[in-house]
């Protein structure tokens, strides 16, 4: 049997599973660097019968998977994958299973928006790497304590950073298309508010809501043009939320600040405009990669393997 263990950008996956267990029949191939495109897929995992994803890293539609004769199991992490076609896999005879994150999922990603609010209010990379150079202080960060956090999205993710914002003394409003106030019952300090609202008058903006259509491109010209100026826009949720190019000729004018953990081309291409600019924060979707999240998902997946080696599948996903 060969195993490929798609999208270990870290080389984690042998550091928090003992792959080796599977015995020495099996091969197990690890891919560090992403495949550019679907040919390139095709020939590099013709020979695989196990093919473990690592969330929606990888693209994996049906006009590749009906041209991997070989596959018969599909290890996926995490409850969703966006960018799998169950259904083509079902139909080709492929079994889908996945395997479960770790409990702290809503909070590594919550942590990482606040420290990504952190890190652009009070200017630490840049504060930082000029001291590395040699330099000193090059300008005053933003006190967060009596600003206003506009909150796009209140789910568990937009609860948690919530939470966060209160205890730093931030005005707190919040908005998504379905939020009432009687969902705001608990939520002490949070105000239900207009997404016009919350674009005109906060301080900082964060995002925790689903990418959809309703939801594509939400963040748009007209939108970042209702920011205040020097307003923070904090993006962990997806890419396809925020208007490309209108993000980045606001940036590249210097009208707001940007701390951004996922963009519409993963990995981010050497060539990109972001690198070039001072006023924003970049981290490469680091959303849930925890210790804790990351050995649960391998874990899981070996578990997966064996488990289908016995013939009997656990945790089989459901075409429906």
């Amino acid at each position: 049997m060969r195993v490929a263990i798609l999208d270990d950008y870290a080389g984690l996956a042998l550091r928090y599973a003992d792959f080796a267990r599977l015995g020495p029949d099996v091969t197990v191939d690890v891919f560090r660097d992403p495949l550019p495109s679907l040919e390139d897929a095709v020939q590099r995992l013709a020979d695989y019968e196990v093919i473990c994803l690592m969330r929606e890293r990888t693209d994996f539609p049906a006009a590749l998977i009906e041209r991997l004769p070989r596959l018969k199991l599909i290890a996926m992490t995490g409850s969703k994958n966006r960018k799998l076609d169950i259904a083509a896999a079902t139909r080709q005879g492929i079994t889908v299973c996945t395997s479960p994150g770790s409990t702290q999922g809503t909070t590594n990603t919550a942590e990482l928006a606040w420290g990504l609010l952190l890190a652009v209010a009070r200017r630490i990379p840049s504060e930082e790497a000029r001291l590395r150079s040699g330099a000193w202080q090059s300008d005053a960060g933003t006190t967060l304590n009596g600003r206003r956090l506009g909150l796009i999205g209140f789910g568990r993710v937009g609860q948690q950073v919530a939470t966060y914002a209160h205890a730093f003394g931030m005005d707190i409003l919040a908005w998504s298309p379905h939020l009432t106030q009687d969902r705001l019952a608990g939520h002490n300090g949070v105000q239900l508010a207009t997404l016009d609202e919350i674009l005109s008058t906060s301080d900082a903006i964060s995002l925790h809501i689903v990418l959809g259509e309703a939801t594509k491109n939400l963040i748009g010209e007209p939108e970042i043009a209702r920011m205040k100026p020097g307003a923070m826009l904090i993006n962990t949720s997806r890419a396809g939320l925020i208007d490309e190019p209108a993000l980045l000729a606001a940036l590249h004018a210097g009208r707001i600040r940007a701390g951004l953990d996922v963009f519409p081309i993963e990995p981010l291409p050497a060539q990109s405009p972001y690198h070039t600019l001072p006023n924003c924060v970049l981290t490469p979707h680091l959303g849930y990669v925890t210790e804790d999240t990351m050995a649960s998902f391998y874990q899981g997946t070996l578990e997966v393997i064996e488990a289908y080696r016995r013939q009997a599948p656990i945790r089989v996903v459901d075409a429906a």
